[in-house]
């Protein structure tokens, strides 16, 4: 693990006001390894609760302390079943809130079903959904961290701060690569720039983009929008309104705009999930002279065969967080290193419960980052 406080932070943490409970709203318990490192950063006992599934896979949660009148901060990360993981959440939530707590604080460091927060054709923005779930539960407050898109904040009527892990990230980078100066700073497609030059602007790096990884077009042919099909009448189509047609976009030959020759390329994004575009990232930056690749993400779900592909692909080593568990993809593939950023959240925790300001821990944080 890695992590090195500010002396500042240091001579703060651990200082909390009484009438602070912990909860772990997760019934595995190779997700509570985060709430531990939380608590015993914060200098309190994790509450007392029950947290399991009935025969019939029905979630139970039984709460044995009182939570009358007390600031209750619930953590949950999200494990490999997520539907169950917000049942937990809500249902322990809703506990919290018919047991009379003063206040309700979700620590949930990746927020699920974040990749689902645009409209798909016929689809739902289930980010939404699930935000207004949470609302109604109870929840009067949401810590979490680098959300997919920002403007799922705006998803919610309560507060909501959303934490970055690109300082433990970047003084990874400072302090255990060691010519991290010969370096470059890679997004592996366009969407993925702001991120790449906020790394390389804090590490006076270069940037390198590559272009030609974007999806493929979705067709609007497969999801039964010409159907019935289109009639040209004057009943349908004003004879004198001429709709233009969007050009269908075709995927450009694969190129980096920037030179990655003789250098180490790090590759930064927000979630590493599917790892084939990483792969085939790797790939390319190897063919253009790239010597090590490095990929750096906040959230590492790593779901399927992602370990034994990192293992076997060019990439040297897969950088993330313990905001999701990933013991088990650890001893699959030891290229994956974690980076702790339970200080981080601990200190939000102390923050929020004693009515301190929350600006210290947004310094020096620019919009696009």
């Amino acid at each position: 693990m890695f992590c090195v406080a500010p002396p500042e932070l240091e001579a703060t943490m651990n200082v909390t006001k009484g009438g602070l409970v912990l909860f772990s709203a997760n019934s595995n318990s190779s997700c509570m390894e985060l709430s531990k490192k939380i608590a015993e950063r914060l200098g309190v006992e994790m509450g007392k609760v029950q947290v399991y599934q009935e025969p019939d896979r029905e979630t139970r949660v039984q709460i044995q302390e009182s939570v009358r009148g007390k600031d209750v901060f619930i953590i949950q990360t999200v494990s490999k079943d997520v539907n169950t993981t917000i049942m937990e959440l809500l249902i322990m939530v809703y506990a919290c809130k018919t047991s009379c707590a003063k206040s309700v604080t979700g620590v949930i460091p990746y927020f699920p079903y974040s990749k689902q927060c645009k409209m798909r054709k016929r689809g739902s923005i289930v980010s939404k959904l699930l935000a207004s779930m949470m609302c109604k539960a109870g929840l009067t407050h949401l810590i979490t961290m680098d959300l997919h898109q920002k403007e799922i904040q705006g998803f919610f009527n309560i507060p909501v701060d959303n934490l970055r892990a690109s300082p433990f990230l970047l003084q990874y980078i400072q302090e255990e690569i060691p010519d991290y100066r010969n370096a470059v700073i890679v997004a592996k497609s366009p969407a993925s720039a702001k991120r790449a030059q906020s790394f390389a602007e804090r590490l006076r790096l270069g940037i390198a983009v590559i272009h030609g990884e974007a999806q493929d077009a979705e067709s609007d042919l497969v999801d039964g929008r010409h159907s019935p099909p289109m009639v040209r009448s004057a009943a349908a189509i004003h004879p004198s309104l001429e709709i233009p047609m969007l050009i269908p976009k075709e995927k450009p030959p694969i190129t980096v705009v920037g030179d990655v020759g003789g250098r180490i390329a790090i590759i930064v994004d927000d979630i590493i999930d599917d790892v084939d575009s990483f792969l085939a990232a790797a790939e390319t930056l190897k063919e253009r002279g790239a010597y090590k690749i490095f990929v750096m993400a906040t959230h590492g779900l790593l779901s399927s065969d992602a370990p034994r592909l990192i293992e076997e692909s060019a990439i040297d080593e897969v950088v993330v967080t313990n905001t999701i568990p990933h013991e088990i993809q650890k001893l699959q593939c030891p290229k994956i290193k974690t980076v702790d950023i339970s200080m981080i959240l601990s200190e939000a925790i102390r923050r929020i419960h004693n009515g301190e300001s929350m600006s210290y821990l947004f310094r020096n944080i620019g919009v696009d980052d």
